[in-house]
């Protein structure tokens, strides 16, 4: 008898959460595209993604073979639409490989990052008794900035774009072990998971049916808006030299190469710098926009 009451009292508390989802879905949709600013930042990631992904049939050229007879041309001059570097190569071509290159190191480091991160913040969650030691141990990662693993990795490892995804990875673990954390806590306290406690449900699926549905909304926001940075700070690691290495074509590296020519040929290291700008920011108003979108006090 007191099972099926459980069960019962799991299934009414699982159907309104189903349609409130479908109804989050909706509204959330809806507010992104009734809203000036996300339909830009939609737009531009969009436009980033196409470029990054297609990148070998966009490109006029080959990315790395140079023509010195062709070295820093000015926009528009020579038939190259947008000039070329120091090394004669086009910057139309070198910006969109530069596009991809920097699209793939930020998938990459926000990937594992929060994968780990979100494993230690629900076991942190779930399992209070390891609580203290995760969150501590989150805690002193939190208090090496990214540029100094960058430095520690590269030390060991060599620079190049894999200490720089390394780095980054290790960076945004404790940040999302927190986002996770904070919201499972909230969701473990409804009446629903005691009841499926009391079903004899295994952690590990009351983790993925009951409470990760309910912290994607969070992690979403998150995932969104640290992408950006992450493509900030990588872009930064490149542009002092720990990231990808030359001929490689990424953003900051391409600019931090721009350097030797800013005040006769500007283009060479404006160009990319302004990409890598676009890019953050439309990730920070899309995040912006999302985290606004999922607030229950501002939907209508």
């Amino acid at each position: 008898m007191m099972t099926s009451l459980a069960k019962t009292n799991v299934a009414d508390a699982a159907q309104p959460a189903e349609q409130e989802i479908a109804f989050k879905r909706v509204s959330v949709l809806r507010m992104l595209l009734s809203d000036t600013g996300s339909v830009i930042a939609l737009t531009l990631v969009a436009l980033t993604l196409f470029c990054g992904l297609f990148a070998p049939w966009l490109a006029p050229e080959d990315p790395y073979g140079g023509n010195l007879g062709m070295m820093l041309k000015p926009i528009g001059e020579a038939g190259y639409l947008l000039g070329t570097d120091g090394q004669g190569r086009g910057m139309v071509t070198r910006l969109l490989y530069g596009i991809r290159t920097t699209l793939f190191m930020g998938f990459v480091s926000v990937f594992f990052g929060c994968v780990v991160g979100g494993i230690i913040g629900f076991v942190a969650a779930y399992y209070t008794r390891w609580s203290g030691v995760l969150m501590r141990f989150m805690d002193v990662l939190l208090s090496f900035p990214a540029i100094l693993f960058g430095l520690a990795i590269a030390a060991i490892f060599g620079p190049g774009l894999t200490a720089v995804i390394i780095a980054l990875s290790i960076a945004t673990v404790p940040l999302m072990a927190r986002v996770v954390r904070g919201g499972a806590i909230v969701v473990l306290q409804q009446d629903y998971i005691e009841s499926a406690h009391s079903l004899g449900m295994s952690d590990s699926r009351i983790i993925f049916k009951y409470v990760l549905p309910n912290c994607l909304s969070s992690i979403f926001v998150f995932v969104t808006l640290r992408f950006g940075q992450v493509i900030l700070l990588g872009a930064a690691l490149s542009f002092i030299g720990l990231g990808a290495q030359p001929p490689t074509a990424e953003l900051g590296a391409m600019a931090s190469e721009g350097r030797n020519f800013l005040f006769f040929a500007p283009h060479v290291s404006v160009l990319p710098s302004l990409v890598i700008f676009i890019i953050v920011l439309a990730f920070n108003v899309l995040g912006d926009s999302l985290r606004d979108a999922l607030d229950p006090k501002l939907r209508k």
